[in-house]
């Protein structure tokens, strides 16, 4: 085990998550070995170039270094200085060269990076290969230093980093472009930036293209200049660019930068797709609210006009049961994912289902347990199904009794979501309850539901179901919880009489 303390591991973590960049400039793979109490060193982190070809095709993450290497990697901690061995080691057929680079933290060596380069067939390097690679010596001697990667560097992971293949442009101390890679290049060509960039201020070249430009980043200049690790997007022409500057450090003073460069229009283009696919969901969730707010309004219109109190109520149950399927799309037009914050619908829902099934009685309402995030197709068909229990047991189970609680208990396993809905009202009748007793052969689900429903249309048997028949047989409101349970959520219903007195309805949920 490794005694390195957590301030000394953090900073670890922010190398081997910079560090991407310095194995493709290097071509080289690089593995952060930890020292153990027991004065071994065991492999902690990998990294292979995207620029070439690797020479660990097998991870070696939690591997112990060998004597020679154990004997090297204390060396390095000791003295601080970076071991380069002059003679290749031959990996089968093609021979790497070797170096253990300190990994230096407040000026102590806290681990050691190992970089592993394929020498290949012997030719001369292209300019491009030359830059690259003296690139990666000065990140690596910043490590050795404790100045890379630096403490002011964005962390997390950013949108559209960019990489070293997408492009890079390295500067000198004032900025000037002494190298630019084809692809940065090719991605100002496509920005409308024509003029060679060799030799060119970087910052005064994009100043020039943005001078009629109506917004640009305030971090541009310090970002193109190369004096601070920042990230910057400009816009050229409709073309999208991603900058990200790395300074070049030798003891607290600027030796130049490498800008990483990136064309990203085809993916602000995909999100500026998505953005308007979204907006136009919510615009369609919001107006399906307004038409089925439009449509209760047309039903309490009728319902006001009626003079028969079983179409009265009819009606108002109507209007209930489109109010809450509008409550769900309300909630989805005001947010850009499927899902919504459950909870939060069935608060709103609650206290209204109580109110307006409650006249001239108290009724108390009890909330327990999270319901969590619920898909959108999933919360219009759960919303409906618990509104109607909470409205029946107290139309039926609370009415009688003169008032009293609703207890609503939510419990989320993953995607399997239970709901009990229990009262102390008037409570199961002794035939209910045996009725609604599954007997051999029959389903939880379904045949208690329905049995304490059919209780002969009685105030009865409408509270042993906590839902019922308002006339004979079961009721509309055991038919649409049982159906909307069993077939929309993909669980079951059962009804069972409540210790203590009263009523409780299980209701299980398969979310999607």
């Amino acid at each position: 085990m490794s005694d390195i303390s957590r301030e000394d591991l953090d900073w670890i973590r922010r190398l081997t998550g910079e560090w991407q960049a310095v194995a493709d400039l290097a071509f080289a793979d690089l593995v952060v070995w930890l020292p153990t109490t027991t004065g071994s060193f065991v492999a902690s982190a990998l990294c292979r170039p995207g620029t070439g070809a690797t020479i660990y095709h097998q991870d070696v993450v939690g591997t112990v270094a060998g004597a020679a290497q154990r004997a090297d990697f204390g060396e390095v901690i000791a003295s601080g200085v970076i071991r380069r061995h002059q003679d290749a080691r031959w990996h089968g057929s093609f021979g790497v060269r070797e170096e253990a680079v300190p990994v230096v933290h407040k000026g102590r060596a806290v681990a050691v990076m190992t970089r592993h380069g394929n020498i290949g067939v012997l030719r001369n390097p292209s300019r491009l290969e030359t830059n690259y690679v003296e690139l990666a010596d000065e990140l690596v001697a910043m490590i050795s230093r404790g100045e890379f990667p630096s403490a002011s560097a964005p962390t997390g992971a950013a949108r559209h980093m960019p990489r070293v293949g997408d492009g890079i442009i390295r500067l000198n101390p004032q900025g000037q472009v002494l190298f630019a890679s084809p692809n940065a290049l090719s991605a100002f060509h496509h920005a409308g930036v024509i003029a060679d960039l060799s030799g060119a201020l970087l910052v005064e070249v994009l100043a020039e293209r943005l001078r009629d430009s109506g917004h640009v980043d305030e971090t541009l200049p310090v970002v193109a200049m190369g004096r601070a690790p920042w990230i910057s997007e400009i816009e050229l022409g409709g073309v999208s660019l991603v900058l990200r500057s790395v300074p070049l450090t030798n003891r607290g003073s600027r030796t130049g930068a490498l800008v990483l460069c990136r064309d990203v229009t085809d993916l602000r283009r995909s999100e500026m797709e998505l953005m308007t696919k979204d907006a136009t969901i919510r615009e369609i969730h919001h107006r399906v609210k307004n038409n089925l707010q439009e449509v209760s309004a047309l039903l309490r219109m009728q319902a006001r006009r009626s003079a028969s109190p079983e179409v009265k109520a009819a009606l108002g149950d109507a209007i209930r049961r489109v109010s809450t399927i509008a409550t769900v799309h309300e909630t989805l037009s005001q947010t850009i994912s499927e899902t919504v914050d459950f909870d939060s619908v069935f608060g709103r829902t609650l206290r209204l289902a109580a109110d307006a099934a409650s006249t001239g009685f108290p009724v108390h309402t009890v909330q327990e347990g999270s319901f969590g995030e619920v898909p959108g197709d999933d919360a219009t068909a759960l919303a409906i199904v618990l509104t109607e229990l909470v409205t029946n047991a107290v139309e039926h189970g609370l009415a009688p009794a003169g008032g009293g609680t609703v207890w609503i208990k939510a419990r989320r396993d993953g995607d399997e979501l239970t709901v009990t809905i229990a009262d102390n009202g008037v409570g199961m009748p002794a035939f209910a309850a045996r009725a609604a007793a599954p007997g051999p052969g029959s389903a939880s689900g379904s045949a208690s539901g329905s049995a304490a429903g059919l209780a002969a249309g009685s105030a009865a048997g409408s509270a042993a179901g906590g839902i019922g028949a308002r006339g004979g047989g079961e009721g509309l409101g055991t038919q649409i919880v049982r159906t909307f349970a069993t077939g929309e959520l993909r669980g079951s219903i059962d009804w069972q009489p409540r210790q203590g007195g009263g009523t409780k309805a299980i209701v299980t949920a398969n979310l999607r």
